[in-house]
This record gives structure tokens, sequence and C-alpha cells, in this order.
């Protein structure tokens, strides 16, 4: 699949990993509306692209992005009905229903600034590793305005209630460390190991069965907000779904190489499929 040129983002592939990255370093990667088209562009194309088995979202320049761009999205659109609609369905495509239910798994690489608006990608991404330098910030009440789009639903759900009210609130910055403290990424390593260990997790992860990984992932998302007889129930459709729709019958080679082959053994390592 050839790789396509867009105005604000860049698509590098190598070896399974597609790089897909913010490109306005001249503005700390934010998020102009022209961003929202390109990335919900690329991202309906990765979908179904074979050449892609994880997807890793990170920035170009000094910052992996500094928010929402408040000029060009906000008050450029302010008396454009037209234009802000399509902006805010687009942003909410992209950083959210796209990133967060694709079947490649997803991976925020974060470096130097998130700030604001950037942390609904951050948070729709499956997995997220941060620079321990990196520098995080809900700095909206400064500026008068709050959280806004998803911004405060998605802390909540990653941050403990406490941590979100308090940097919300006070629009204090925290950096890499603290944020995996917090859970809000995985882990942090120094920035001159990023990209090392962002490929040893995205390799880890193509050896993973595909599909099985892909309902894996939705079907963590999804039960958060169940009960648990919704979530069995879910659970069990899913299942079902699953082993129909997976043609590498990855369960069953797994069963047999375990119990009748005695090939394989339960642990870190993938059962290597036929």
């Amino acid at each position: 699949m050839a790789t396509k040129t867009y105005q604000t983002i860049k698509v590098e592939k190598d070896k399974g990993i597609t790089w897909l990255k913010f490109n306005r370093p001249e503005k700390r990667n934010a998020i102009s509306p022209q961003l929202c088209f390109d990335m919900e562009d690329a991202l309906m194309g990765l979908e179904t692209d074979p050449e892609t088995k994880v997807i890793v979202l990170a920035g170009e320049g000094p910052a992996w992005s500094a928010g929402m761009d408040l000029k060009e999205y906000f008050r450029a659109n302010d008396n454009n009905p037209d234009g802000q609609f399509r902006a805010f369905t687009a942003n909410r495509h992209w950083n959210w229903d796209l990133l967060s239910m694709s079947r490649k798994p997803t991976i925020a690489m974060v470096h130097g600034f998130c700030f604001g608006g950037a942390f609904i990608p951050l948070c729709g991404c499956d997995l997220a590793i941060a620079a321990d330098e990196a520098t995080f910030g809900l700095s909206e009440v400064n500026w008068g305005i709050l959280p806004g789009g998803i911004v405060s639903k998605v802390i909540v759900d990653l941050m403990s209630h406490r941590d979100a009210l308090f940097y919300a609130m006070t629009g204090r910055t925290f950096n890499g460390k603290e944020a995996a403290s917090m859970r809000l990424v995985n882990y942090s390593v120094p920035a001159a190991k990023l990209r090392e260990e962002t490929v040893k997790l995205a390799q880890e992860l193509i050896e993973k069965p595909p599909m099985a990984l892909a309902y894996t992932k939705q079907a963590v998302r999804a039960v958060r907000t169940m009960d648990y007889p919704a979530a069995l129930e879910y659970l069990m459709a899913k299942s079902y779904a699953l082993r129909w729709i997976d043609k590498q019958n990855a369960r069953d080679q797994g069963i047999k190489k375990f119990i009748d082959d005695k090939e394989y053994r339960p642990g870190f390592q993938s059962v290597k499929v036929d």
C-alpha cells in the first residue's frame, strides 16, 4: 500500500510498525482543523492496511502536541458553523472513535509537551510510553476555559479523581515519571531510550495473534462501563465472534499445541500459528 502525503502529519512504515506523526513542529504540533482531516483520512486507511500491525502516534520536533490550535481550530470557526461542525466532528472521529476502537494496537510515544486537547488522543491510544522529561498539563483554567471536548472525561477514566481535579483546577504541569505514577501512561523512560522502548513494545504486540489482540483491546474498553451480568453476556458473545472471524484459528492451534503436541507452554510468549 502506497503511503500518502499529508499537509500536517507524516506516515512512515517500518517492519509492521506505522509511525503516525503530528507534523506541525513550528506550532508545537497543535491540533488544527487540517490536522484533524489528515488524521481522519490516514487512520481510515491504516485500519485495513496489511502492512500496518501496530500504530505509534508520535510527534515531529520538540513536542508531542501542545493541544488544540486556539487560533485555527476555535477563533477561525467562531462565526463559521459549517467549518466548526466539520472540524469538531473530524476531531472527535480521529482522536477517539478511530483510535480507541481500531483493530490495530495503538501506542502513544510522548516526548516534549502534551497539553489540553492532546490528552484525548493520548488516552485514545491503547498504550502510552512517555519520556521522563516530557511535560504534561491541563492549562485550560489559566485561559478562562475548562478541559472541554472529552478531555475531562478521559482524564477521570485514567487518573484518580483527586489527581484529575488537582491538575485541572491548578493548571500545574507534571513530568513523564509523574504521569506514569498516576497511570496516565504505562511507563516512562529517559528520552534517549524512548523510541527504542516503543519499538520493543510494538514488536511484542506484533507477535500476538492479530484478531485475538484486536478483540481483546475492544473487549477491555467496552466492559469498563458495564455491570457484571452485561459484561458476562458481552464477553461471551465477543468470544464467539472472535472464533468466527479469526481465519488463523489461533485458539484451536494454541489448544492443540498445548494439549496434544505439548509444544507450547503458556507464559509471555505467543503461540505460533500457521
